[in-house]
């Protein structure tokens, strides 16, 4: 019987243990995917205990211990910080299988070298003993980050943010590249008129011009696009819950925009306009400029009409969507590619059951010009486990290459989340040493070692061009 989380965790035969000591532990870490917030990193702030790193904004967390019959006070409440941690940590225990039950202790081992497993027991000194050791300067922010051996962050950002943070680390001369993502969902959610002309307004603001038609909003938007490349930026992100291809002309979307402005209702057949015209001019300033664009999609948010008032959004109320993926995706694509304007894509999928369908069209979209230009994305949000993981990727294996796949993210809030990266690479590691093992796949140590190097860091490495930034 093997120890929990030794140091042949998920790592079952001995190839498996060689490939992930031998050629994928050491790697740096590029992190092209995260939500970490940049004024954190800019201020290299300590954090004051493990429950402000570790459970505010955590909405898996916050998620389990609802599930567990835990009061609102104690989540996103106002009990003192240990007592939500407490709380929590009586919630571990009964986490076992979710793949919380696996963060939660390689994160304790990784960060703090502590081995107890979390409960109520436990609690208590878990809590004194990281916390002390987080208020110490080795446990600043930037020191977290390097000590991970990270290489590159890149975080999640709206187009009218300043990037003011961004420039202050930049000019700290801090040695991990930390740049921005531009994610302009807000900019085209004309489901919501009052807060989209909110948008508008301060974007008037920011660029010192009027906006009362279209074209002069695009205008204003393009030069934000400008200014986050100016600032390093390069990927794009749209969170969406399927792609918008819907026809239009542009005589209808001028219409459109001034009935926006007016504060009039618009029809479920303007919006879908709207937003197709809008997800496709983006995605032409993206491959003008030679950025990856990011498509996750699949997600069906704010389930919970009650929860989402009291505590707004991203606070643990979605979950994983049926939405119809594979036509929509094939035109949006396929208008871009046409003109030889699609940029290197990479596509996220929540639910499951569009793996093989997700893995099967970036195949149509790859021309060659790029290893790997159209990626089927590491598994995402409810998928980040390891069955997830696996399922995903099976099926690049089978319908795709494996072998340029651009690897991890850790898509998250939390500055612990760095071995999220570890785990994918002993999977991968697992994957490939049970294959020779078994005789499906040649006894070649140094190739396959070179194999799961390229998807753990190198193509993410060549495929984003992080040096040029």
């Amino acid at each position: 019987m093997k120890n929990f989380l030794d140091k042949d965790f998920l790592l079952n035969t001995t190839t498996a243990k060689r490939l992930y000591h031998e050629y994928a532990a050491d790697l740096p870490i590029i992190d092209y995917h995260s939500h970490l917030p940049a004024d954190q990193i800019a201020d290299d702030i300590n954090f004051e205990n493990i429950t402000r790193v570790w459970l505010n904004g955590d909405h898996y967390k916050w998620r389990a211990m609802r599930a567990n019959g835990v009061n609102e006070d104690y989540i996103t409440g106002n009990k003192t910080d240990e007592e939500k941690f407490e709380q929590w940590a009586a919630t571990v225990p009964y986490t076992l299988r979710n793949p919380l039950f696996h963060w939660t202790h390689l994160e304790l081992q990784r960060y703090f070298n502590i081995t107890d497993l979390l409960s109520p027991a436990t609690a208590k000194k878990i809590y004194a003993d990281s916390t002390q050791k987080l208020q110490s300067a080795d446990y600043s922010v930037r020191k977290i980050i390097k000590n991970k051996n990270v290489e590159v962050i890149c975080t999640t950002d709206d187009p009218l943010d300043n990037l003011a943070d961004h420039q202050k680390i930049k000019s700290d001369g801090f040695e991990v590249k930390v740049l921005p993502t531009f994610r302009p969902d807000k900019a085209m959610n004309a489901d919501d008129l009052f807060s989209l002309n909110l948008y508008i307004d301060k974007l008037q603001g920011i660029s010192n011009t009027s906006i009362d038609n279209i074209d002069q909003y695009l205008g204003a938007l393009k030069s934000r696009h400008d200014y986050f490349a100016a600032n390093g930026c390069k990927l794009s992100d749209h969170g969406l819950e399927q792609i918008y291809a819907a026809d239009y002309t542009d005589v209808e979307i001028a219409d459109i925009f001034l009935k926006i402005r007016a504060k009039q209702t618009l029809s479920a057949d303007e919006i879908l306009k709207l937003k197709s015209a809008m997800l496709y001019q983006f995605a032409l300033w993206h491959h003008e400029k030679g950025w990856v664009m990011q498509l996750h999609l699949g997600a069906l948010r704010n389930n919970n009409a009650r929860g989402l008032n009291e505590l707004g959004p991203d606070t643990g109320w979605d979950s994983i969507g049926d939405f119809s993926q594979g036509q929509a995706l094939s035109r949006f694509l396929n208008k871009l590619d046409t003109t030889n304007q699609l940029p290197k894509t990479i596509l996220y999928n929540l639910n499951p059951a569009d793996n093989e369908l997700f893995a099967a069209m970036t195949g149509n979209f790859n021309d060659g010009s790029v290893a790997g230009k159209v990626q089927f994305g590491s598994a995402w949000w409810f998928l980040d486990q390891k069955d997830g993981m696996t399922r995903q990727l099976n099926a690049l294996s089978n319908i795709g290459l494996l072998s340029r796949m651009v690897g991890m993210l850790t898509d998250s809030r939390s500055f612990l989340s760095f071995p999220r990266h570890e785990y994918f690479r002993r999977l991968v590691c697992n994957l490939f040493g049970d294959d020779i093992e078994n005789g499906e796949l040649p006894n070649d140590i140094v190739w396959t070692g070179k194999i799961i190097q390229d998807i753990c860091y190198y193509n993410a490495k060549n495929y984003f061009n992080f040096d040029e930034a």
